[in-house]
């Protein structure tokens, strides 16, 4: 009879194991197109804790179908291999051709399988940046979800960018670290003076003048990089999308200054 009873547990709960990969595999189908929905069902902060899918959803709609090379910084879990990669699977879900990478300082190739590759190293080792875009090929989307530390996102930023497809853009979440010096015990590199140039926000908010870099009047500028090569930025809560491209449209008034 024990054995009996064993047998019918292990059946009782094969079938809930069945049933629960048919539930799950359903939903992830009918929600394949609501990042909102499939932020929850894979467990992803980026619905819940922060209120981020709706702005993806804004923007990455109309590329879903695409062919994309999408890059993610930060793959979660800390040290436990087996933990994070929720993002990951997410993006697969959302964008069905494409093929999603994830860099964390921790070794999460766990998480590999088809159309998901991860890479470890540190964001800011410009080196190993280098190396992981060479074997990507062109990447279209960046998304900084990695330490969050005020100096590791702007310098990720200025590697990397440069390095994202014409078109590309990129993404930076959770800013309010920017106004962090010390929270929860970490030593962020923000501040609370708003006006203090090392922050990340203040970083980008200073290249939100570079769109306009044609009308600028000042004699002798030389436009940099970013001036030349961000069309968009949009901000939100905690968050920024910078879209790439080539910004030249000239000045109505003053004529094209630049080449």
């Amino acid at each position: 009879m024990a054995d009996k009873a064993r047998l019918k547990n292990m059946i009782d709960k094969l079938h809930q194991y069945i049933f629960k990969r048919i539930y799950s595999r359903l939903n992830i189908f009918l929600y394949r197109k609501n990042l909102n929905k499939l932020s929850i069902i894979f467990g992803s902060d980026k619905e819940g804790e922060h209120y981020y899918a709706k702005h993806y959803q804004k923007h990455f709609e109309s590329l879903r179908r695409d062919n994309l090379n999408i890059l993610e910084i930060g793959i979660g879990g800390y040290e436990n291999p087996r933990n994070g990669g929720e993002s990951l699977r997410m993006w697969k879900a959302f964008f069905p051709n494409s093929y999603i990478f994830g860099i964390d300082i921790y070794d999460k190739k766990y998480h590999n399988e088809k159309r998901i590759k991860t890479f470890r190293g540190s964001q800011v080792d410009e080196a190993f940046l280098r190396e992981v875009a060479e074997e990507i090929g062109p990447i279209d989307i960046i998304i900084d979800d990695g330490s969050h530390f005020n100096d590791h996102v702007i310098t990720s930023f200025k590697i990397l960018f440069p390095l994202l497809s014409p078109n590309g853009i990129y993404v930076v979440e959770d800013l309010q670290t920017s106004y962090w010096d010390e929270v929860l015990g970490v030593s962020w590199g923000g501040s609370s003076s708003l006006k203090e140039l090392h922050t990340s926000m203040n970083y980008f908010k200073s290249l939100v003048d570079g769109l306009n870099y044609e009308e600028f009047t000042i004699n002798d500028y030389i436009p940099t990089y970013f001036d030349k090569n961000i069309i968009s930025m949009h901000f939100y809560h905690n968050l920024v999308f910078v879209y790439k491209g080539q910004n030249k449209e000239g000045s109505n008034v003053l004529g094209k200054r630049f080449c």
